[in-house]
């Protein structure tokens, strides 16, 4: 009776916190929404928060409430965003996309104002006199956006960030980053880019770097599907008009558009 007692003490004790768990499960159990699990299968599974969600989970269940659309998953690629569009019953722009850094001035095109010795940031830097390179609307040159991607998309030659369309899935987290606001997410088919973002007028653009818009409109003018138009003193693409038929290249005489 001394072993015995226990044993059958403790196995009640068992039985009554099963019973007392199942009827738990049965009865506190949250509903599961059968749409956002199956959203949640067709999704890769990174959990890279690149979609602005948190997680593949954030993401699932806001794609199923109809918050988000189908083709926020950058690892998943057009193949995910197909199979979500599937599942909604709605269509969707398969096309791929990757990240552009509207800026050429490297330095052999641009010389620094001041000698900055601060954090090495980019957003940092930026608050002293817009950085520390004569066009303040350029690229600072820190690395950013290379720390942010989560993908390794982007390296850094020359004191520049190099974007690999090969590996970058367009997923805009470098962009978020950018306090100058350079990096932009185009269709991954373009060829013509305007590599430039500097705003102001006059000789100054001119002698902040030497591939910078002046603003000439000699690319807008010869573009035969009017794809280029001028604004804030830039030129600005339309990728949904463009041809990359190269014209605009052609006439630039500052080796902006690239």
């Amino acid at each position: 009776m001394q072993i015995f007692l226990p044993v059958i003490i403790v196995t009640v004790i068992g039985l009554i916190a099963g019973l007392g768990l199942a009827l738990a499960s049965k009865f506190m159990a949250v509903p599961t929404d059968e749409k956002q699990e199956k959203v949640r299968e067709c999704l890769p599974g990174a959990n890279c928060g690149a979609c602005g969600y948190s997680g593949c989970d954030g993401y699932a269940a806001a794609v199923a409430s109809g918050e988000a659309p189908p083709d926020k998953c950058a690892p998943g690629g057009s193949s995910t965003a197909v199979a979500l569009a599937e599942l909604l019953g709605v269509e969707v722009n398969t096309e791929p996309k990757v990240a552009f850094i509207a800026c050429n001035g490297s330095a052999e095109n641009t010389e620094a104002k001041y000698a900055y010795s601060g954090m090495m940031s980019c957003a940092a830097a930026n608050l002293v006199q817009s950085g520390p390179m004569q066009c303040k609307y350029g690229c600072i040159g820190f690395g950013d956006c290379y720390k942010s991607c989560p993908f390794g998309a982007i390296t850094m030659q020359n004191g520049r960030p190099v974007i690999c369309k090969d590996i970058c899935v367009g997923c805009g987290k470098c962009a978020s980053v950018c306090p100058k606001s350079l990096i932009s997410i185009i269709p991954k088919s373009a060829k013509v880019h305007v590599s430039c973002a500097n705003k102001a007028k006059g000789v100054q653009v001119a002698k902040s770097c030497k591939v910078s818009c002046i603003s000439c409109q000699m690319c807008a003018k010869n573009c035969p599907s009017g794809a280029i138009e001028i604004k804030d003193n830039v030129a600005v693409i339309n990728y949904d008009l463009c041809t990359s038929c190269g014209k605009c290249k052609e006439v630039c005489k500052r080796n902006v558009i690239v």
